[in-house]
């Protein structure tokens, strides 16, 4: 099966292609801008054509949280826009559409772990684009499959993890948010999810589907910063505080676990708590990266 992997140069998608060696049954075409913008129906049509695609995996979004707020525009027409012109593509070539959203289409104000069948009510820019794009899926792709995740991290681009390693060796203390809690998500453990899942999955079937994926556990961002000044042997002394000491141009969720029963269930995954996958990251960009220890 030919597979577009679209945002290719990001966490996830970078992630994916470390693995798509190991998946000799398919073959990926990884996409990025320049060369792609999914909100450009011709180019979209014309590698999709081209390449015989029989499976997108959109790793592309606008994920810039407080920009989205002042820069709305663009938010809706990567998030939103841009998932309506992959679901039509995908409709048009019989093709599957693997779509990556987030925990922020739900407001946090949830006591339990979110299901996928819980109404969204996301607080923002980002989080409205994100839900919409999934409606625009919905409502076009006759197969898909909509996976939210969460917290996500990697050795690729920027984020929370490789932003705390390189303030813990330039710093001696910090200050971090004790009241958002989630599960910081391996975008290396997602990679190996999603690939698993288009292995198996029934090329002959249309699918309809949402699920949630993120690495077992729970934590705060507090918590989150502890572990990976300790895994990284660094000595920078983490401070908890509250939200409100931290202003931000988007409010974020103060709960965003996620349930993963349903894709735990249907693919019979297995998957790794936050620390173990943590502990292998920190590693690995360590290695790659040590001028951040």
């Amino acid at each position: 099966m030919n597979i577009l992997v679209t945002g290719s140069r990001g966490q996830l998608g970078s992630e994916i292609q470390e693995l798509s060696s190991h998946s000799p049954s398919h073959r990926f075409f990884f996409y990025d801008l320049p060369e792609l913008d999914i909100t450009d129906p011709n180019q979209v049509e014309s590698i999709c054509a081209c390449n015989e695609i029989r499976a997108i995996v959109n790793c592309a979004a606008y994920t810039a949280v407080d920009r989205a707020e002042s820069d709305a525009d663009a938010a809706y027409r990567v998030n939103r826009d841009g998932a309506a012109v992959l679901a039509t593509c995908a409709a048009s070539m019989n093709a599957l559409l693997v779509h990556i959203s987030t925990d922020y289409v739900f407001d946090g104000k949830a006591s339990c772990p979110y299901r996928e069948t819980d109404p969204p009510s996301p607080l923002g820019v980002y989080g409205k684009s994100k839900w919409e794009g999934e409606e625009r899926i919905r409502e076009i792709a006759p197969s898909h499959m909509i996976i939210r995740t969460s917290w996500l991290y990697s050795g690729y681009g920027a984020n929370f993890v490789k932003t705390m390693l390189r303030l813990g060796g330039e710093r001696d203390t910090l200050n971090v948010v004790f009241d958002q809690a989630g599960s910081p998500t391996s975008a290396a453990d997602l990679a190996c999810a999603v690939v698993s899942i288009l292995e198996r999955a029934d090329r002959d079937r249309r699918y309809a589907l949402t699920y949630h994926y993120a690495n077992e556990g729970v934590c705060s961002w507090y918590d989150f910063a502890v572990s990976i000044m300790e895994m990284a042997g660094l000595h920078c002394k983490v401070f908890p505080v509250d939200s409100t000491q931290y202003p931000q141009a988007a409010q974020r969720p103060h709960f965003s676990v996620l349930n993963k029963s349903a894709i735990k269930s249907d693919w019979d995954l297995v998957i790794p708590h936050w620390r173990s996958s943590l502990a292998l990251q920190v590693e690995k960009i360590l290695q790659r990266e040590p001028g951040n220890s």
